[in-house]
């Protein structure tokens, strides 16, 4: 008898903590995710089967998980925000939300959560969103594999596809978003993990933050923004395996860094953008093992940036591989492979044994006067840079690289 009492209590401990199902369809006894929001406590799941739910502010302050069938659709109609999560370990999954309400006065959301922790927002798919997935103050949660596609026109009347301000320990892995003001956009948020994410035609930035420090970026792909990421204010970021590609226009570039420090940017692609990567105001910052191809500049190196290091890397094809601003040099060019490089390596060692001079005078010329650039290529492009390597006079006489590569680098991108 003790053993079949002991084992009904097993029973009904095991249902309360898995919690009960509550399925919503037009023609259930539940038939709007409202009412099931209503019902539900802590612990239910909300299994949403397919179809058309015209509903919008829905408050979810259980910890709940809601789960399309078959990708029902949720149509906010314009009306506002439609998701606003304000209770822990909150999960959404497999629902296509369209039709949030914009606003020029509230930044209206598909799905805000607010000073909550241990969520999980993945497979949605968010259509024609003012802001995608909006993050306020809460951690430790994670956006996995879901798709943000808008059709915004200018920054100025559209959000952003992930949003987060003053969080911490978030995961956003595996999503696609598109056409909208910035792909993913981070203030005051650390300790933040992108990966596997593809960030296209947005109308601003590709990925764009801003005093948020300790974050780590890996194999993600930036391409066709107006500008790719833009990386501001912050410190500790690391940037490896990722590609920047196709981010052209007349103040484009793949990555902008603009007063960071003690960071590293490593593995990554640079191709076929207007700048590959503009420094503004950068300290202590790794360049290596990266791939400059077929850029209008590899790199623009303006003011206030010291104690750089770019080894490794390879220059190829790049109209320009390098643009500076000032007379001192206080950065480390060594060991990379640069393709206009005409110099011998007698001792057959793969280092040239003329160091190279990667800052043109007419690259000088044109980074202060751009009109210059119709005279790229010509005869009189040949003669102002020899005229300078022959005798430095408006480009730093100590920026070269000592030991280029004579042979492109083979970068392990696995």
């Amino acid at each position: 008898m003790k053993f079949l009492f002991f084992g009904l209590i097993v029973m009904v401990a095991i249902q309360f903590s898995f919690g009960k199902t509550i399925t919503v369809c037009m023609n259930c006894e539940v038939s709007t995710l409202k009412e099931a929001i209503e019902l539900a406590a802590d612990g239910d799941v909300i299994l949403v089967k397919s179809g058309t739910y015209n509903e919008s502010n829905l408050i979810i302050m259980k910890s709940i998980t809601i789960k399309g069938e078959n990708q029902p659709v949720v149509d906010g109609q314009r009306q506002g925000e439609i998701f606003r999560i304000g209770a822990d370990g909150v999960t959404l999954d497999g629902l296509t939300v369209k039709n949030v309400g914009k606003s020029y006065t509230t930044d209206f959301a598909a799905i805000r959560i607010v000073e909550s922790k241990n969520f999980v927002i993945k497979n949605m798919v968010l259509e024609e969103p003012f802001f995608g997935i909006y993050l306020q103050k809460s951690h430790h949660g994670k956006i996995l594999n879901n798709k943000v596609i808008g059709s915004a026109k200018s920054e100025f009347d559209a959000g952003n596809a992930i949003h987060l301000w003053y969080c911490t320990h978030i995961e956003i892995n595996g999503n696609h978003v598109q056409g909208v003001r910035d792909g993913i956009y981070l203030e005051f948020s650390d300790d933040v993990l992108i990966k596997n994410n593809y960030s296209k035609g947005n109308v601003r930035y590709g990925l764009h933050f801003m005093f948020s420090n300790n974050d780590v970026y890996e194999n993600n792909i930036f391409e066709s923004n107006d500008a790719g990421v833009a990386v501001m204010y912050s410190k500790g970021i690391d940037m490896h395996y990722n590609t920047f590609k196709e981010n052209w226009g007349s103040a484009s570039y793949g990555l902008l860094l603009k007063e960071i420090s003690d960071s590293k940017i490593t593995h990554n692609t640079f191709r076929n953008n207007t700048v590959g990567i503009t420094a503004e105001g950068g300290n202590r910052v790794e360049f290596t093992h990266n791939d400059f191809i077929s850029n209008g500049w590899a790199v623009k190196v303006k003011g206030a940036c010291y104690y750089n290091i770019y080894t490794n890397n390879n220059f190829l094809y790049n109209s320009f591989d390098l643009a500076y601003d000032g007379g001192m040099n206080q950065n480390k060019f060594e060991n990379n492979y640069w393709s206009d490089y005409t110099g011998y390596d007698l001792d057959r060692d793969g280092i040239g044994d003329v160091p190279y001079r990667p800052v043109k005078l007419f690259s000088y010329v044109v980074n202060r006067v751009p009109e210059g650039i119709i005279l790229l290529r010509s005869i009189f492009t040949d003669l102002l840079d020899f005229s300078e390597k022959v005798s430095p006079v408006f480009t730093p006489d100590k920026l070269m690289d000592e030991k280029p590569r004579m042979k492109k680098i083979d970068h392990d991108r696995n």
